[in-house]
């Protein structure tokens, strides 16, 4: 009997633990809502910007393989 009495509790902690955890911690997810009348122009420039530089990049580097494949088969 005491056995099953100890097994109650430390189930019974570990809920109430558990309970205790996930209402206290937030999500990382969920935060305010953002402003859409007023953007943060430093991170949309970011945005932006880092994606350009991909795209350019990519472009720069598709030149690059296309100029290598045609000296390799002797086409320009």
């Amino acid at each position: 009997m005491s056995c099953c009495k100890e097994n109650f509790f430390r189930c019974f902690c570990f809920f109430k633990c558990r309970i205790v955890i996930s209402v206290g911690s937030r999500s990382a997810f969920t935060s305010s809502k953002t402003d859409t009348r007023n953007p943060n122009w430093v991170r949309v420039g970011l945005a932006f910007g880092s994606s350009a530089f991909l795209w350019a990049l990519l472009f720069k580097q598709h030149s690059t393989d296309v100029h290598e494949y045609k000296v390799r088969n002797g086409l320009q």
